[in-house]
């Protein structure tokens, strides 16, 4: 190689010099870009094609997350809105519905003067067993309910009879119980006889009208109200009406199978009489 240079050096130089001339020239007479400014663009031009598609694909996916993220909390906030608007209407629902039964038990009142003192309280328990039909209550003795009081429904329904009361809650046998009785009086024909509670039928929902006069010929439909004999409970309270008249197990005597005015399983709160006045 030294041999080479010392032989053509001179040539070497000559020859450099003459194609950088030439490279001069062209770029001076040309509009496009030297040789090695094109050679330079062609070898970065790939590497630049690539960092603008990631620089692209890492904005979209910037983008992506911060509308994905709003979207995510614009939902949450909706949710969050739609909870609280049903709330609100759930609220109005009840409230209404509670406006009316106060309503109704106002008109109650205004209709039965004797009945002069409730306490409106809440069902928080429904029993039924083979043995029992109960409802206990959110109120008790601290607000003056006692045992052997009555319990309504809005409407003046006889629901049943307390039976157990403690300081805040007490339990309410409802009429189809087996230890339920009270006297009762058929309302078109005014014959009394006793409503209680059976085994047999307190599963359907019934108790039975025993006790009738012998000639006394109650009818489906029939509505059967408190006696209010002996002063124990309020006169005129509606316990239910008649489903069919049957006889007995001996066959000599009849009976009424009566389907309660109130619907227990329905119920969600109830009116106790604490005091009432004897109507003669």
């Amino acid at each position: 190689m030294k041999n080479f240079l010392k032989q053509h050096g001179l040539w070497v130089l000559f020859a450099a010099a003459v194609l950088s001339v030439a490279m001069a020239v062209m770029s001076v007479l040309s509009a496009n870009a030297s040789p090695l400014a094109n050679l330079t663009g062609i070898l970065v031009s790939p590497f630049r094609a690539g960092y603008t598609a990631v620089a692209t694909w890492f904005n979209d996916l910037q983008n992506y997350y911060k509308n994905t993220t709003d979207l995510q909390a614009e939902n949450a906030a909706l949710r969050q809105q739609i909870a609280r608007m049903e709330e609100t209407i759930r609220q109005a629902e009840a409230d209404v519905e509670e406006n009316k039964k106060f309503r109704e038990l106002m008109n109650l009142t205004k209709q039965r003067r004797d009945l002069t003192d409730f306490e409106a309280a809440m069902v928080t328990e429904h029993a039924v067993t083979n043995w029992t039909s109960s409802l206990t209550l959110n109120k008790g003795t601290s607000l003056g309910i006692e045992v052997g009081d009555c319990v309504i429904d809005e409407c003046g329904n006889l629901v049943g009879v307390v039976d157990r009361a403690g300081t805040n809650w007490s339990t309410v046998l409802t009429l189809v119980d087996t230890d339920t009785s009270l006297g009762a009086q058929v309302f078109r024909t005014k014959d009394l006889g006793v409503a209680q509670g059976d085994f047999s039928m307190m599963r359907e929902n019934r108790l039975r009208l025993d006790y009738l006069p012998p000639d006394c010929d109650p009818m489906a439909g029939d509505i059967v109200v408190t006696s209010g004999l002996n002063g124990y409970y309020p006169s005129g309270l509606v316990i239910g009406s008649v489903e069919e008249v049957r006889l007995d197990d001996s066959g000599a005597a009849s009976y009424a199978t009566l389907i309660p005015a109130a619907d227990f399983d329905a119920l969600t709160e109830v009116f106790v009489i604490k005091s009432f006045e004897i109507v003669t």
